[in-house]
């Protein structure tokens, strides 16, 4: 008779927003993590239950206290604001727990750009990873701090980064992404861009040239690019429409073998060819749909990439990832 593997126990700090709440969802049904201690915001000093999450997991949401909270886990998952995850993850690291971090606080590695666009976060601690888990699956594995990607660039990178592998991308071309995102990525405070009146029937760019997660994506490229980010009025959902050239000469059959090479055994990625993929066929899913359009004449190649925000984009990528540094098959939990 086999012994069955003991479960792992997980925390979870900032349970109450988008990403948050998606995560509860996310572990009350998986076989090896319980969701053992649930905490809210810092901010928040009462114990509170999630109405919506009734049956599913009906826990306590707590107060913040660390002490607590890394004596109740073997793993953390921080859905906090960058400021937050940057103060309480060495204290947990410090405490023997692993840490999965959703926010920015540790992704970039210059320290330059960091303190420019997280200034919270000093000195990276050991031990980080960052959570691309298509390409840094063997860095996760042994990852004490689990840094999860942005939204955006986990389909812009998703899009890109075969190409760039494959040595497929012009010398000098500069990938021109335009990204649409569901109103949750913003996060569950509400702010006169965020409100219902002023997105629906419209769309909105913001943060040209100025977007946090810009440096993001040029680290994994290395390489600069052009991001223009777009609210659209759905809740969750996001579209990166991915323009770039390729090498004079580039043969349509070598963007397939590209994108089939990077994705064969990838269990979250579909390569839908020609076949442009839509935000409704991704969302409360951890799928990323990637679809093409070549134009050989010109070597313009225009991907389209999907995801749902608060799954692949977010909480479900989280899951993904803490699943590989626990030696558990990526897909637990998720499908």
């Amino acid at each position: 008779m086999t012994t069955p593997a003991p479960r792992v126990r997980a925390g979870l700090a900032g349970a109450t927003g988008y990403a948050g709440q998606e995560l509860i969802r996310l572990l009350a049904r998986h076989p090896q993590f319980v969701l053992t201690h649930a905490t809210g915001s810092p901010s928040a000093t009462t114990t509170r239950r999630l109405p919506a999450l009734a049956r599913v997991w009906d826990g306590d949401v707590v107060p913040l206290d660390v002490t607590s909270l890394a004596a109740a886990s073997d793993v953390v998952f921080l859905a906090l604001p960058e400021a937050a995850s940057a103060e309480i993850a060495p204290a947990l690291l410090d405490a023997g727990c692993r840490v999965v971090d959703l926010s920015g606080a540790f992704r970039l590695r210059d320290d330059a750009a960091r303190a420019r666009w997280y200034p919270a976060t000093g000195v990276l601690p050991e031990g980080v990873a960052y959570g691309l888990t298509e390409f840094e699956a063997e860095a996760i594995r042994g990852a004490r701090l689990l840094s999860n990607p942005g939204c955006y660039p986990t389909a812009a990178l998703l899009a890109l980064l075969p190409l760039a592998e494959a040595g497929l991308l012009a010398d000098h071309a500069e990938p021109v992404i335009d990204a649409k995102s569901g109103l949750s990525g913003a996060g569950k405070a509400p702010t006169d861009r965020t409100h219902f009146c002023e997105n629906h029937g419209s769309v909105a760019a913001y943060g040209v040239f100025h977007h946090r997660h810009t440096p993001e994506m040029v680290q994994a490229l290395g390489r600069p690019v052009t991001f223009v980010p777009h609210l659209v009025p759905l809740d969750r959902g996001l579209m990166a429409t991915v323009h770039v050239r390729l090498r004079p000469g580039t043969a349509p059959e070598a963007v397939v073998e590209a994108f089939d090479r990077a994705y064969a055994s990838a269990p979250f990625v579909r390569v839908t060819g020609t076949t442009l993929p839509e935000i409704k066929d991704v969302v409360h899913t951890n799928f990323c749909d990637i679809g093409w359009v070549f134009d050989a004449d010109t070597g313009r190649l225009c991907v389209v990439s999907v995801i749902d925000n608060l799954v692949k984009g977010a909480a479900g990528q989280a899951l993904q990832n803490a699943n590989l540094m626990h030696g558990l098959d990526e897909r637990a939990g998720l499908l």
